[in-house]
């Protein structure tokens, strides 16, 4: 929709020999024009002419178009350099109306790519803690994202499944005498944490667990067996707490998966001469002359030949590359593996497997507690996703007597949308304090905000009939403002698309029912005699709620009956 204006003002700028883009951008100062454009300082420069000059020619030409009322309802040279513009009723409705037959109609949609989206599995055999909700949250939004935008995604969960913790858990099992049929998710909940604790304590043990992890990789057929047995424990586990988040997955591998491209994978690099000989082990220079800091070589293969993460993040690419040939591989992993992607995307563009610019780190932050630090439960643990989920259903549903009576499919999409929008409106790189007694607010900058908006303006929107078109009449200022509100939605998704940041999405949609409550406290709808206008305001509470459903469903979130 912008873009619309800025195709105007470009027109202008070129009948006066100023051959320049333009960019226009949501006014700083709303109470005095809509929009506004800087760009007379970049003219200056180019032109060498004094600003107010430039400034003032252009506006002159501006409010001599034809077609002028179709665009603006005034357009303003201030001094020292801008240009404010206010929209007329008629480019809103018009905006509107085209809205109501197609609401992407304003978007600017780029040419159909294929995406992989790795969501950086969690390792198998450990419990589901809170710090694996942020790499589903965010990667299902990028993914919906993206989809809208009209690209082919194809995601892969990839499990962390032939790590060392793989190994700790096979030597807890043959300690403990396990039996197979015996190795359920809650002997896995109590191995793991034991079995980390005792490695940190005992180096014996240590190396055995090593040893154990390195024979399973080398097809150990005993090791084999106990590690599918694990495998299958855990993804029934991981998959029951994805699926109540509504994550999707075209492919459920692993990391073991990769392992079958690792000779090909050594292969490559060895023909490149890539691979150096450090203390016995295999490693890649991925350093460059225009490093600021000193970047480490990448640990290509241990002195005792097994692979590490590295490595298999590569075989998994080549996978990638000759699987699907995409042309970008996105990772939803937290910031502190910022330094293993680094080393990843430069050995994998270094061996012609695929660019760096086509490999992206969707880095997040921690989930912290009202302390600030990282989100532990009392005895100092990470709380384990499904307790998250139940605490939440038990603040939300104690907050008012009738939430006891409620759906249990409503509360768990009520739940759901208290997790999901309270993650989601924070910038996807910067922690952010978790909080679910505040999040769980009706009010504010909460999920259950935003779905009781919609649910008000739904009843009304059922409760009368919606006649006739929409006029090109603005009845009030308030009314005004959530039609321009509902214009700003190509904007904040391009912006979300662009960065791969949900919170954008998020914080429109925030902004968007702040301006429906306000309209509808001050527009009575249901006892209005005047049929146009009711018509109209119906007709706009409807595209609204329109605007809504969709940003809720890029945030992963879905709509209850009632609250």
């Amino acid at each position: 929709m912008i873009g619309k204006i800025e195709k105007v003002l470009e027109q202008v700028f070129k009948s006066l020999g100023y051959d320049t883009s333009i960019r226009v951008i949501k006014s700083n100062r709303p109470d005095l024009c809509d929009y506004q454009c800087d760009d007379i300082f970049k003219l200056t420069k180019l032109y060498h002419k004094n600003p107010i000059e430039i400034g003032e020619e252009v506006v002159a030409e501006i409010n001599k178009i034809e077609d002028f009322d179709m665009y603006f309802k005034t357009v303003e040279f201030v001094k020292p350099g801008f240009i404010n513009i206010t929209v007329s009723d008629k480019f809103i409705n018009d905006n509107l109306r085209a809205m109501q037959k197609d609401i992407t109609c304003n978007i600017n949609k780029p040419e159909k790519e294929t995406f992989v989206m790795d969501f950086g599995g969690a390792n198998v055999a450990k419990p589901l803690h809170v710090g694996h909700m942020r790499t589903i949250l965010v990667g299902e939004s990028v993914r919906r994202t993206l989809e809208f935008m009209g690209h082919n995604v194809i995601s892969d969960v990839h499990l962390g499944d032939y790590g060392l913790q793989i190994g700790e858990v096979i030597f807890g099992i043959i300690r403990d005498q396990k039996k197979i049929e015996d190795i359920d998710i809650a002997y896995l909940d109590k191995i793991y944490p034991e079995m980390s604790k005792i490695i940190k304590e005992d180096e014996v043990i240590k190396e055995a667990c090593a040893t154990i992890t390195k024979k399973l990789q080398d097809g150990d057929p005993e090791y084999r067996v106990l590690w599918k047995k694990i495998l299958e424990v855990s993804k029934e586990d991981i998959k029951k707490n994805y699926d109540f988040l509504g994550a999707h997955f075209d492919y459920w591998y692993g990391e073991s998966d990769s392992y079958n491209y690792l000779d090909e994978l050594a292969g490559i690099f060895k023909d490149k001469n890539l691979l150096t000989s450090s203390e016995g082990a295999l490693v890649v220079d991925v350093s460059s002359e225009d490093d600021k800091k000193e970047l480490p070589p990448l640990l290509f293969k241990k002195s005792n030949g097994a692979y590490l993460y590295a490595s298999t993040d590569l075989a998994t690419i080549l996978q990638r590359k000759k699987d699907f040939n995409p042309d970008h591989i996105l990772y939803v992993v937290d910031n502190r593996q910022s330094l293993h992607f680094e080393q990843v995307f430069r050995a994998a563009d270094k061996a012609g497997i695929m660019p760096k610019n086509s490999l992206e780190h969707l880095a997040y932050g921690t989930v912290n507690g009202t302390d600030g630090k990282p989100y532990k439960t009392r005895n100092g643990d990470n709380p384990k996703l499904e307790n998250l989920f139940e605490n939440a259903r038990q603040i939300f549903i104690d907050k008012k007597e009738s939430n006891k009576d409620m759906d249990v499919v409503d509360v768990n999409k009520i739940v759901n949308a208290i997790l999901k929008f309270a993650d989601l409106m924070n910038c996807r790189e910067k922690d952010y304090i978790f909080d679910l007694n505040k999040f769980s607010d009706v009010s504010g900058k909460t999920g259950p905000y935003i779905l009781y908006t919609y649910l008000r303006l739904n009843k009304i929107v059922n409760d009368e009939d919606v006649m006739g078109e929409l006029t090109d009449k603005i009845y009030n200022e308030i009314d005004r403002n959530l039609r321009l509100a509902m214009l700003d939605m190509s904007s904040a998704l391009e912006q979300a698309y662009e960065t791969r940041m949900p919170h954008y999405i998020a914080e429109y949609v925030y902004n968007l029912c702040v301006e429906c409550n306000i309209f509808y406290q001050n527009n009575h709808i249901t006892g209005m005699k005047d049929k146009t206008n009711k018509s109209d305001f119906i007709q706009v509470i409807n595209l609204a709620n329109t605007i809504i459903s969709k940003m809720l469903y890029l945030l992963g979130i879905e709509i209850p009956t009632a609250m």
